[in-house]
């Protein structure tokens, strides 16, 4: 260590009473850590007072200037001391802290702020005139009138001057005003009943508006439809599916896009309890987990989703920001974030994103020249070699004939006698009716409203590993016996985290049993996963269990195994299919789950509307 003696002095210390001062910049280091901390608690009271339009305005990222303007209740002028002082609030009478219904509760906001920085509010409540007080440093002066017309008017101007050691710490005015706009669209996701402005004042003047949310109306699933598209993007909205699921004394609603509409981080993540922004790592992980058998592992969901409980069932005191909550049953709202999820995952069917047609029709427009030199991925086909010998294994005379096409046109099937006249036609149907195949990979299908061009080997593999997973389903798990059982060491504890789940991984095919104190006897393993290493596998599923209270590392080792032996049954890229092989294709794909991406998350099918298509050809 760098310093001799990192403790306090060695003579006899002495306890003393920090001054109020002292106490108050403490209670700042906690609360405020930043501007984007200080917009949070302003606009989170002017939330609890009622309001319906709040506009922030902020300079220089929020370090010279924050105002916070709302048409709230506001604050009688006798009271506005009383709001500057710690643990003074109105918002609990401090006889239940576990029946809270609003954003804050501790009475710390506004005495913090005051602390470190010069902090004027001004206000006027209904049936009173409006005033104003102003703090510096912890120093409040006195109260004065002002004009306003209702609501309050909050500005805080030299963040962390009483404090210069936290400018330090400041990141870029760019950083903080990103980071400030990410907390006031979170804010404005929660309610989208309120309307939300921020301004950027740098420089003076109006400024410019870098963020506006107007109010939304109709019912809470349309607005909150809304409020997200404005938010998040259209794109979110036109393939987020709707959540609305309810376990015990749990209920989630709100919007999760479809896998084919994944993101490269966890980005587009955004969980609120009881209408609260959270960022919990357990709900988090159960996120992750519901997409776990639809997205690989370097892609992420995007999704906005709100757990509503009684309050005594959810402790938010737990966090100085209050961004983490602890839940009374943790595995009650894990469950059900990804019971939830899967389930409107399975309904959505074989629907994809919409965004994948998007960038199929862009393909299709010139791009520039690409410099000299410069390599340019293309995706890798079969040989003309690797072809013949592929046709030659479907049927004799296959290969002779490979060098004449690689697409073949399939007949109208009423035309053939196929189909019945008076059977409704086969475009009529989600993925229309097989016209094509090109490339032997790719089957080219005509639907009512355009056209759909389909995988087919990342299709049937989708289809294939579904097929598995219900099979699996319906008769378990085999198991395999150990000769010798596997004896694995670990803690006390960490035996008894596993004794706690051996059901669960027994109807997986792990069967463990105790073995002393100390120590874990491996007697059966599942099948599929063929030899093993017992040690490595169980500390995967410890580091889960304390993770995230529950393990899918077993399931998903499974799953990995059904993956692969799908991709390996499935038709393959170069087998030439007949029209009727396609149709059942297709037909099959409308009646299977998720058959809308394959099992890395990919899209199985993109559909062109006739309308994009024709806006290509400049006819429209």
């Amino acid at each position: 260590m760098s310093i001799a003696n990192p403790n306090i002095d060695p003579a006899q210390p002495t306890i003393r009473q920090l001054d109020e001062g002292a106490i108050n910049r403490i209670a700042a280091g906690e609360v405020v850590e930043r501007p984007a901390s200080a917009v949070k608690e302003l606009v989170e009271n002017a939330l609890d007072a009622g309001a319906t339009r709040i506009e922030v305005a902020i300079a220089d990222g929020g370090k010279t200037l924050i105002r916070v303007v709302d048409d709230g209740c506001g604050i009688p002028p006798e009271q506005l001391p009383l709001a500057l002082a710690r643990h003074a609030t109105s918002k609990i009478d401090g006889s239940d802290l576990l029946n809270i219904h609003s954003f804050g509760f501790r009475g710390e906001a506004l005495p913090s702020l005051g602390a470190v920085g010069r902090l004027t509010i001004t206000s006027r409540a209904r049936g009173f005139e409006a005033a104003e007080i102003s703090v510096s440093g912890g120093q409040a002066g006195a109260i004065k009138p002002a004009a306003l017309n209702a609501g309050t008017t909050v500005t805080l101007r030299d963040l962390f001057y009483a404090t210069p050691a936290r400018l330090k710490f400041m990141r870029t005015d760019r950083a903080e005003t990103q980071a400030i706009s990410d907390t006031i669209k979170r804010l404005a996701m929660a309610e989208p009943f309120v309307g939300f402005t921020l301004r950027d004042v740098s420089g003076g003047g109006e400024g410019r508006v870098t963020f506006r949310a107007d109010a939304e109306s109709g019912d809470l699933f349309d607005a909150l439809h809304g409020r997200l598209a404005r938010v998040l993007g259209s794109d979110f909205a036109e393939n987020a599916l709707r959540i609305e699921a309810t376990r015990e004394a749990l209920n989630m609603t709100g919007y999760a896009a479809l896998p084919t509409y994944s993101r490269g981080s966890s980005v587009a993540q955004y969980l609120f309890v009881n209408g609260r922004p959270v960022r919990d790592k357990m709900l988090y992980g159960a996120l992750r987990a519901a997409y776990n058998d639809v997205l690989s592992r370097d892609r992420h969901p995007a999704a906005a989703l709100f757990l509503d409980c009684d309050p005594t069932l959810v402790d938010v005191n737990v966090h100085p920001a209050k961004s983490e909550v602890r839940f009374r049953d943790p595995g009650l709202a894990r469950g059900l974030i990804v019971s939830g999820l899967r389930h409107a995952l399975a309904e959505a069917g074989h629907r994809a994103s919409s965004t994948v047609a998007g960038a199929t029709l862009g393909a299709f427009r010139r791009e520039p020249t690409a410099p000299e030199g410069a390599r340019v991925y293309q995706m890798d086909r079969p040989s003309s070699a690797a072809r013949a010998l592929s046709y030659q294994a479907q049927a004799p005379g296959f290969a002779d004939m490979q060098q004449a096409y690689s697409a073949r046109v399939e007949p109208d099937p009423i035309e053939t006698g196929a189909q019945e006249p008076d059977e409704p036609p086969a475009t009529a149907l989600p993925l229309g009716a097989a016209r094509a195949q090109v490339h032997e990979n790719y089957i080219i299908a005509q639907t009512e409203t355009g056209m759909v061009i389909v995988d087919q080997h990342a299709a049937h593999e989708r289809l294939v590993y579904e097929r598995l997973k219900a099979q699996m389903a319906d008769s378990g798990v085999a198991s395999q016996a150990l000769l010798i059982p596997d004896i694995v060491d670990l803690s006390e504890a960490d035996c008894a985290s596993l004794i706690d789940a051996a059901d669960d991984l027994a109807r997986l095919g792990l069967v463990i049993e105790p073995f002393g104190p100390g120590s874990i006897a491996v007697r059966e393993t599942p099948a599929i996963l063929g030899q093993i290493n017992a040690p490595a596998l169980l500390r995967d599923i410890l580091d889960e269990l304390a993770d995230q209270g529950d393990s899918q590392t077993l399931k998903s080792r499974i799953d990995a195994i059904l993956s692969r032996v799908a991709c390996h049954g499935s038709i393959r890229s170069g087998r030439r299919m007949s029209g009727e092989e396609m149709n059942a294709l297709l037909r099959e794909m409308e009646r299977t789950p998720l058959s809308g991406q394959c099992n890395h998350g990919r899209p199985t099918y993109v559909e062109l509307r006739l309308s994009d298509i024709e806006r290509l050809f400049g006819r429209t």
